[in-house]
């Protein structure tokens, strides 16, 4: 009966998460339609570039129990990475994106290495560290590394950055609309990304993901390693979050050290936090409610970030699981209240069944 019930259950969350992907493709695909502001379509790229970013970071998080900070440090790494390989062997950043976001797993395994033997707060305190050197590395580079024409540029940009380096070839390919374009890339990569994090958790390394996180003990007592699992885990992580980086810099022909700021971090954190950690849909949910509170409070100044920290603050308070952890503990209590209400009329049914 329970096992019966349990299967029933996962399938009506299969064809919930079913149903929401569909209206989710069908609201992209019409969004550029019905979406005449530039600029708002602008912000809705970048949207997704936070939605894309805080989903991985759910899945380290969330799922697997990796509390990294390094997560904007990857993102980073596969930018530059993009940006530096069209700078500086002339490649097509189509050709450039998939190296770029290698290059980013390979930061990670190294990350890792040094970090997923300690635990807890020790991984975030030295992801963090990590993080904050790579700013520092960066914004400090000033030593001239190669001319291009009369201007002297640094190795990594250093606190300008690198720009005009490529894009993804919509300008040229549509003109006006290139936007729309680059528009339609980016949904794209979210959605492969949101695909494979759902085939992840839904697997069995996803169940091992979970077990570590949830009870480590147990799941090392039934044979699950630690340490190799979770450095899967930063790798595929960090592979799209780097791969996103990538996209990033070709979308906007530039990329800069003001990507690894704290600020940014937090908005991150924030934005799952707000959806719901270790939830699918919690990602986007939090974007969306973020991002657009941040823009209803754009000509607040300075109370635009004590806006935001009050919205995060109250969430925490009122909603620990998240808007979508929320919406899951209402569903379930419906259906336990109908499973109920049916089991009530069966039972009053049954004495005039049997007086028959």
């Amino acid at each position: 009966m329970n096992k019966t019930s349990s299967s029933k259950g996962m399938s009506i969350n299969a064809r919930i998460d079913l149903l929401v992907s569909l209206l989710l493709i069908a609201a992209a695909i019409a969004l550029p339609f019905m979406i005449d502001s530039r600029y708002v379509l602008g912000q809705i790229v970048l949207a997704l570039f936070y939605a894309t970013i805080a989903s991985q970071w759910n899945l380290l998080f969330g799922f697997a129990g990796v509390f990294s900070l390094a997560q904007m440090a990857m993102f980073a790494f596969g930018g530059y990475a993009t940006a530096m390989i069209c700078f500086y062997f002339g490649w097509n950043v189509w050709a450039a994106l998939l190296p770029g976001a290698l290059s980013a797993v390979v930061f990670s395994l190294i990350v890792g290495l040094a970090c997923l033997r300690l635990t807890g707060v020790y991984v975030a305190l030295l992801t963090l560290a990590i993080a904050q050197t790579m700013y520092l590395l960066i914004v400090t580079d000033t030593e001239c590394f190669t001319m291009v024409g009369s201007i002297c540029r640094q190795f990594t940009g250093g606190a300008v950055g690198f720009a005009r380096f490529g894009d993804l070839g919509t300008r040229a390919l549509l003109k006006g609309q290139w936007l729309a374009g680059n528009y339609a890339i980016i949904a794209t990569l979210f959605a492969v990304t949101m695909l494979v994090t759902y085939i992840i958790v839904k697997s069995p390394i996803g169940l091992a993901f979970r077990a570590l996180k949830d009870n480590p003990g147990y799941a090392v007592a039934r044979g699950v390693n630690r340490f190799q699992a979770q450095l899967l885990v930063f790798g595929i992580s960090a592979f799209f979050t780097g791969l996103a980086g990538g996209f990033y810099a070709a979308h906007f022909q530039a990329i800069g050290p003001g990507i690894l700021s704290m600020s940014q971090l937090m908005f991150i954190i924030a934005i799952t936090v707000v959806g719901g950690v270790g939830t699918f849909w919690g990602p986007l949910v939090g974007t969306i409610v973020l991002v657009a509170a941040d823009e209803l409070m754009r000509e607040a100044g300075e109370f635009r970030t004590l806006g935001l920290g009050l919205i995060i603050a109250l969430s925490i308070l009122l909603m620990p699981k998240g808007l979508v952890g929320r919406l899951g503990d209402l569903l379930s209590w419906l259906r336990s209240r109908d499973r109920a209400a049916a089991s009530a009329i069966t039972f009053q049914e049954k004495p005039a069944t049997t007086g028959k």
